[in-house]
């Protein structure tokens, strides 16, 4: 296939989007964040996972990183593992590469895409580790398999084969063969995006899409955005 003909195919594929009937509300408008922004997104997660999504608190995760004295976005996707009005939570490797970009620029934007449901929301603003004891609960829900692999990997380093790492693996599975409860790893632990922006999209026909904009602050404003 060509260059062009790939670009044809490309700019071919187009779905054509409808309001969301998830809720028998229709239109996506200013009196949906009402109650605030965290009630509706946890709303949209639910309806989400009722529409068939798969794993519907995934949220792709975009931060900062200096090359050669530029700063340069990152992004990739994890899971949100806690919501409230003060926030979004997601657990991480603290000395991987989202770790100690957040670390050096304490900044962060996440953004939740539900295709079945023809919705998204975008989140921005400052980001701070939780309290060890929010950690510590968490930690507590995770699966023994996956405490083993938080203590296996160094998480965003190099490593030479995947033999390897299955052999860090077993390593650590025998150091605590006889502990039932896997500790907390100290390089391990969760942050907080605590949005200054949060914004509500849901797509509509002809791309006339409907985006609902909450800005935090001391006096919360709400806001329609052009498509």
């Amino acid at each position: 296939m060509s260059d062009q003909q790939n670009v044809d195919e490309l700019a071919a594929m187009r779905v054509e989007y409808a309001a969301s009937q998830a809720d028998g509300a229709g239109d996506l408008d200013e009196t949906w964040v009402a109650d605030g922004w965290a009630p509706l997104l946890r709303r949209w997660i639910d309806e989400a996972r009722a529409a068939g999504a798969v794993d519907p608190n995934a949220m792709v995760l975009a931060t900062v990183r200096a090359v050669d004295g530029t700063p340069r976005p990152v992004a990739r996707t994890v899971l949100c593992k806690g919501l409230s009005p003060a926030g979004i939570d997601f657990y991480t490797n603290y000395e991987s590469a989202k770790g100690t970009q957040l670390a050096a620029v304490p900044f962060a934007a996440a953004t939740f895409l539900w295709q079945p449901v023809s919705r998204q929301v975008h989140l921005r603003g400052p980001v701070e580790r939780v309290a060890p004891e929010v950690t510590d609960a968490y930690w507590r829900s995770r699966p023994r398999d996956s405490r083993l692999g938080a203590w296996a990997s160094a998480q965003s380093e190099p490593i030479a084969s995947r033999a390897e790492l299955d052999a860090r693996l077993a390593e650590v599975t025998a150091r605590f063969a006889d502990t039932e409860d896997v500790p907390l790893p100290p390089f391990w632990g969760g942050f907080r995006l605590r949005p200054d922006e949060v914004e509500f999209w849901q797509g509509r026909r002809g791309r006339l899409h409907n985006r609902i904009v909450v800005r935090l602050g001391a006096e919360p404003q709400v806001a329609r955005l052009q498509p």
